[in-house]
């Protein structure tokens, strides 16, 4: 299938049999991560049993797309409310998404969380804070590196999360619970598109480390912040 992207009009291929047939699916554009839609169906209206995909790269590469890795598909609904993480939050409530499988440790960030003022939602697996992510923009993420993967440097919402567009990301602060990284590494941090590491060691401390983490990233984005506001744009 050509596809061509209606934002930067880049053009790419994807195999036939990559696709999903008789779906709605979508994908990010390798090139400006814009959503694009497709559909695979006979034409026919749209239903509310018509299930829709998620279709996305997991590399960010723009000029050697993997096919084999294009398509990682999250089964939903058209539309489910009850897939919204919150049904009203007033204007300044901070959120957060944790995602840990460890029980103890969750109970932890719970606890932490509260502390720091964020409404927390704990997906139970990648599948579900997908979906969650679809209808929030979450203002913390805090994720174990192999929460729901068997592989750290496979993550499925890492992954979705190098696709999303800079000015959606940039408002999102996330935190990664790793083994392999010492606590603040930032090249580490750099590394896994990430804006801190914690090693599991230091949990702990998580209220310090992620209190003097956001603090600094907010004063790094303060001055940038303020002049897309001015121009419109942020």
């Amino acid at each position: 299938m050509d596809v061509t992207c209606n934002q930067c009009q880049g053009k790419f291929k994807i195999s036939d049999e990559k696709i999903p047939s008789e779906q709605v699916v979508f994908i990010s554009c390798p090139r400006c991560k814009n959503r694009l839609t497709l559909d695979t169906r006979v034409q026919r209206p749209l239903t509310m049993d018509d299930p829709i995909k998620a279709v996305y790269p997991t590399r960010s590469d723009e000029k050697n797309l993997d096919e084999k890795n294009l398509i990682e598909t999250i089964s939903s609904s058209v539309y489910d409310a009850s897939e919204k993480p919150f049904d009203f939050l007033g204007p300044g409530i901070k959120t957060a998404l944790a995602c840990e499988s460890d029980s103890m440790i969750l109970s932890k960030l719970r606890f932490v969380l509260k502390q720091m003022g964020y409404h927390t939602v704990e997906p139970p697996n990648a599948t579900d804070a997908l979906k969650k992510m679809r209808f929030h923009t979450f203002d913390l993420i805090v994720m174990n590196e192999i929460f729901d993967s068997p592989s750290p440097d496979n993550n499925p919402i890492l992954t979705y999360l190098n696709g999303l567009m800079m000015s959606v990301r940039r408002n999102m602060f996330v935190a990664l619970i790793t083994t392999r990284f010492r606590t603040m590494d930032n090249m580490a941090a750099f590394n896994k598109s990430v804006n801190v590491v914690i090693h599991s060691k230091n949990l702990d401390e998580i209220a310090k480390i992620l209190k003097r983490a956001i603090d600094e990233n907010q004063s790094f984005y303060h001055v940038f912040q303020e002049s897309l506001a001015k121009t419109g744009k942020g």
